[in-house]
């Protein structure tokens, strides 16, 4: 592992034998001075998320994902995505208990609490616009992407982001409460998500 200054350009870089942590995007309150003059390149509601705190959760992240369990893009609809990443967060609940779920997924804590208060409501949407088998790009990517916010969702902007991240991170905890004899790597080769979804018996109620 080594530390670097990226110029403000990369968190956690993956590469062969190194893991990279960029010093100046975990700056924290003391680097504020310099995140609102790269208002451009980084929102805010991204920079509020470059503190120490985020360290750990950002490396483990790109470790599994860059190097662990790539995305192999083969099945390109919302609920692949759902769940590929649902598999990104349930294991790193393994690998970080202790951590809040805020911080695994980059949520505020009221955006974690809305997704918990709101989460059949979240569920009902996704089934009610047949979102779970789009695979245009545009249409889904709302419910994966970094944002203030999910459009068209909640009332006076008030929903959380990555709609589709949530939820497949709880179907997947669904699914192996329900099926504890599978194995982390048995989950993480499993490639069918419809399989996933169904032996999860997801239905949430608020």
């Amino acid at each position: 592992m080594i530390s670097f200054l990226s110029g403000f350009a990369v968190q956690t870089p993956i590469g062969n034998d190194y893991i990279g942590i960029g010093l100046d995007m975990f700056l924290g309150e003391s680097g504020s001075r310099f995140y609102p003059a790269l208002r451009q390149s980084i929102p805010a509601y991204i920079a509020r998320r470059f503190n120490p705190q985020n360290i750990s959760p950002r490396v483990i992240e790109s470790f599994i994902r860059e190097d662990m369990f790539p995305d192999q893009d083969i099945n390109r609809n919302l609920l692949s995505k759902m769940i590929y990443n649902g598999k990104i967060l349930y294991l790193m609940d393994a690998v970080m208990p202790e951590t809040n779920d805020s911080l695994k997924i980059g949520y505020t804590k009221k955006q974690l609490e809305w997704c918990n208060e709101n989460e059949a409501s979240i569920w009902a949407y996704l089934l009610q616009n047949e979102l779970l088998f789009e695979s245009d790009y545009m249409k889904i990517q709302k419910y994966l992407a970094e944002a203030p916010f999910t459009p068209g969702v909640g009332e006076n902007l008030d929903s959380a982001p990555k709609l589709g991240i949530w939820t497949g991170w709880q179907i997947i905890r669904k699914y192996m409460d329900k099926n504890p004899e599978i194995s982390l790597q048995e989950l993480m080769l499993e490639k069918d998500s419809q399989k996933i979804l169904t032996d999860s018996n997801y239905k949430p109620r608020n």
